[in-house]
C-alpha cells in the first residue's frame, strides 16, 4: 500500500503529478498502472483528435466578432505531427482569405488546435470570452476572430502581419502530459510578423480548471497587452521596459 502522507501533509491532494503511487512487488499497484494507461490514452486522443470548430463558432457568436477559418500548410494531422515547420506556415488559400479582412487593429486573437484538441474544446470559449470582454472595456479594437487548424504558435505571426494587428494573442492547445491533456497556452506578441523569434513572445501556460482559471488567465493576458502597448515591446525585454515607465 502507498504511504499517503509525508509528515502531516497529504501530497496527493496538493498536485496532479504522479506521486506516492505505492508498489506491488517490483511493479505498481493495479490502480496506479490502470490510471497511467488511461491518462496516456487521453493524451494520445488530445493530440490526434480534431477540434469541434462548429461548436466553437456557435458558442462565441454572441461576441459580435466575425470569424475567419485558416489552416497551415501541413494539410493533415499526420503531416502536422511529423513536420512542425509546415504548421508554422500559412496556406496560400488562407492568406488570400485574410487579405479580405479590413486591416488595422490593436489586437488579433487566434484560436489554434495545436497539440491538444481537448484544450480548445474545453477551455477556449470561456478564455476567449473573458479576453474579449476585457479588451473591449479598454476600448481596444479587435480583428475578426481567427480559427486556425493544424497550427503551431508562429502561425499567429503571419496572420497578424496580414491583418496589420499591433498585438497577436495566440490561444493554442499545449502538448498533453500524463497529468493534464486539456491545458491551453496563451502566447502574446507585440508587432508580430513572419520570422519573429520566440524570445519576442510572452507565454501564459497551464490554463485549465486544474491549473490557471480562465478569468485569472484573461487578466494576465490583458495586463501583458496593456504593458506592450505602453512600451512597444514584448518578450524577454518587456519587464525591464515596464520598470522604466514613469510612475503615476
Amino acid at each position: 500500500m502507498p504511504k499517503e502522507r509525508t509528515g502531516s501533509v497529504d501530497l496527493r491532494r496538493m498536485t496532479d503529478a504522479r506521486v506516492l503511487l505505492g508498489r506491488f512487488g517490483a511493479g505498481l499497484p493495479t490502480r496506479a498502472a490502470q490510471s497511467f494507461l488511461l491518462d496516456h490514452a487521453r493524451a494520445r486522443q488530445a493530440v490526434w483528435s480534431a477540434v469541434d470548430w462548429a461548436s466553437l463558432r456557435a458558442n462565441l457568436s454572441d461576441l459580435g466578432l466575425e470569424t475567419v477559418e485558416v489552416e497551415s500548410e501541413a494539410g493533415d494531422r499526420g503531416t502536422y505531427i511529423r513536420r512542425p515547420d509546415l504548421g508554422r506556415k500559412l496556406s496560400p488559400a488562407s492568406a488570400e482569405r485574410l487579405a479580405g479582412v479590413r486591416p488595422g487593429c490593436d489586437v488579433v486573437i487566434v484560436v489554434a488546435d495545436g497539440l491538444s484538441a481537448s484544450a480548445i474544446d474545453v477551455n477556449a470559449v470561456p478564455l476567449t470570452r473573458a479576453i474579449v470582454e476585457r479588451l473591449s472595456s479598454r476600448r481596444l479594437s479587435i480583428a475578426p476572430l481567427i480559427l486556425a487548424s493544424l497550427a503551431r504558435v508562429a502561425l499567429g505571426d503571419s496572420i497578424a502581419e496580414i491583418v496589420r494587428a499591433r498585438i497577436a494573442i495566440m490561444l493554442i492547445g499545449e502538448r498533453p502530459g500524463l497529468s493534464a491533456a486539456d491545458s491551453l497556452g496563451a502566447y502574446i506578441t507585440y508587432s508580430p510578423k513572419a520570422g519573429t523569434p520566440d524570445s519576442r513572445r510572452n507565454c501564459i501556460s497551464n490554463i485549465r480548471d486544474g491549473g490557471l482559471r480562465a478569468d485569472s488567465a484573461a487578466d494576465a493576458v490583458v495586463s501583458l497587452v496593456t504593458d506592450m502597448l505602453k512600451t512597444a515591446t514584448s518578450g524577454v525585454g518587456l519587464r525591464d521596459a515596464v520598470a522604466k515607465l514613469p510612475r503615476d
